[in-house]
C-alpha cells in the first residue's frame, strides 16, 4: 500500500485538475484563481489501522499529501485533547458541551498542522523560499517549520501586530517586514514580489496543503467522540481553512466507511468589527465584500476579506449553519470564563467561540441537549499585552 493515495489536484471553482509533482498556488485557468484541493484514491483503510500510530497529524498519511515519510517536516503537531467543558456547560444547563484544545501545538496554536503540511509539500516539490502575509500565529508556524525544513521564510504583518508575533519569527529566523495596513494588504505585497523574489506563497488558501493539515482536526474529532460527530462545530473564522478542511475531511471519512451522512451544523465565528461572512450570509451572497475599516484584538479574526469565502460561505449554508459576531468585549469576558471555569487560557478567539455559544443558546438556534464543539484555536498567553 502506499505511503499516500494522493492523486491529483482539483480546483474548487472550474474543476480543472493538475498533477500533484508541481509545485502550485491557484487555479491557473484565465479568469478562475479558485482554490486547489488535494484528492485521494481512497483506501480501504480499517479506523483500527491509525489507533497504533504516533498522535501527529501524519497517522492519517494515507489521506494525506507526503508521498513519502522522509519528506515530512514535523514538530510533533496534532493529537490535541478534547475536553469536556462540565462546569460551563452547567451555567447554561448544557451537559454536552465540549473544548477542543489547539493550543499544546508546536507554535501555541492550530496554525502548525496547516503550515506543517503546506512546508513539508513546498520542500518536497522544489521550493527555495516560502512567503506568507499574517495575523500572528500563522506566521510564526511557518517561520518555524522553515527552519526545520532549512528554508528561508519571508513575514508580512500589519504594523500593530502584537510584539510577540514578530519576536516569535523574527527567533526561528524568519524575515519580517512590517506592513501600514491588514493582512490583505500584506498579502498583495507577497503576490507582487512572489515571483521576482523566487517565493513561494504559503497564503491561506492560495496553495493546496495548509487546508491538508486543518483537516486532521475533523479526523480527530470523530476518533474522538467513537467515530460520530458533534451537532454543532463552533469554529473562529479569519480565513476559514479549518472549516473548510473539517468538511472535507468529513467527506472522506463517510466515503471510507468511518462515519454517516449526518454533518454538524458549521458556525462561522467573527469579530463585530471585522465581519464580512456574517454580512455577505444575511445579503444571500456566494462571496463577501472586503469588510471596510476591519478592527478587533483577535488579530487571527482581523481578515477583512478571506480568500477562500465562497467554500465558508458554502459550507455554512450547506450545513443548515450560522455565522455569528461577538464583541471585543465579549471575547474578553469568553477568555475570562474559559480560564476561571476551566483552566484553560485561550486565545482572544476562542473567547469569541465560548461566546457565540452563548449567543445562539439566547436566539433559539441551539438547544440544550445538542452535543457542541468549541475550538480554542491557540494559547492566550501571545496576548498579554
Amino acid at each position: 500500500m502506499p505511503f499516500s493515495h494522493l492523486t491529483h489536484l482539483s480546483c474548487t471553482k472550474c474543476g480543472k485538475t493538475y498533477d500533484p509533482a508541481l509545485l502550485l498556488n491557484v487555479c491557473k485557468e484565465p479568469g478562475c484563481a479558485g482554490s486547489l484541493f488535494a484528492e485521494y484514491e481512497l483506501p480501504r483503510l480499517s479506523k483500527t489501522d491509525v489507533a497504533s500510530r504516533d498522535r501527529t497529524i501524519w497517522r492519517w498519511h494515507e489521506v494525506m499529501p507526503a508521498k513519502r515519510p522522509e519528506d515530512i517536516i514535523t514538530l510533533g503537531e496534532g493529537g490535541t485533547p478534547l475536553l469536556h467543558a462540565r462546569r460551563l456547560g452547567a451555567r447554561l444547563s448544557m451537559p454536552d458541551v465540549w473544548v477542543k484544545e489547539e493550543a499544546g501545538n508546536p507554535t501555541g496554536s492550530f496554525k502548525a498542522r496547516g503550515l506543517c503540511a503546506a512546508v513539508t509539500m513546498a520542500k518536497a516539490l522544489g521550493a527555495r523560499a516560502i512567503a506568507l502575509p499574517t495575523a500572528g500565529n500563522a506566521g510564526g508556524a511557518a517561520a518555524a517549520y522553515a527552519a526545520k525544513a532549512g528554508l528561508p521564510c519571508h513575514v508580512f504583518m500589519p504594523r500593530d501586530t502584537p510584539k510577540v508575533f514578530r519576536l516569535e519569527c523574527e527567533a526561528y529566523g524568519a524575515q519580517v517586514t512590517l506592513v501600514d495596513g491588514l493582512i490583505d494588504d500584506c498579502g498583495r505585497i507577497v503576490a507582487l514580489r512572489k515571483e521576482a523574489e523566487g517565493w513561494f506563497d504559503v497564503s491561506t488558501l492560495k496553495e493546496p496543503y495548509r487546508v491538508e493539515g486543518k483537516k486532521t482536526m475533523g479526523y480527530e474529532l470523530a476518533e474522538q467522540f467513537g467515530w460520530t460527530l458533534p451537532d454543532v462545530i463552533l469554529y473562529p473564522t479569519g480565513g476559514g481553512t479549518g472549516l473548510i478542511g473539517m468538511w472535507k475531511a468529513f467527506d472522506e471519512m463517510e466515503r471510507m466507511g468511518w462515519i454517516g451522512s449526518k454533518r454538524p451544523r458549521m458556525i462561522s465565528v467573527q469579530a463585530e468589527g471585522c465581519a464580512p461572512i456574517p454580512k455577505a450570509l444575511a445579503e444571500g451572497k456566494d462571496v463577501s465584500v472586503r469588510f471596510e475599516n476591519a478592527h478587533t484584538y483577535a488579530s487571527g479574526l482581523r481578515v477583512p476579506k478571506a480568500y477562500a469565502d465562497y467554500l465558508v460561505l458554502k459550507i455554512v449554508r450547506a450545513s443548515k449553519g450560522e455565522a455569528v459576531t461577538v464583541s471585543d468585549d465579549e471575547m474578553r469576558r469568553g477568555v475570562n470564563e474559559l480560564a476561571s471555569s476551566e483552566g484553560l487560557y485561550a486565545a482572544p478567539e476562542g473567547g469569541a467561540a465560548w461566546e457565540a455559544v452563548k449567543k445562539l443558546l439566547a436566539s433559539g438556534k441551539l438547544e440544550r441537549t445538542e452535543r457542541v464543539v468549541v475550538f480554542d484555536t491557540g494559547t492566550g498567553y501571545k496576548y498579554v499585552d
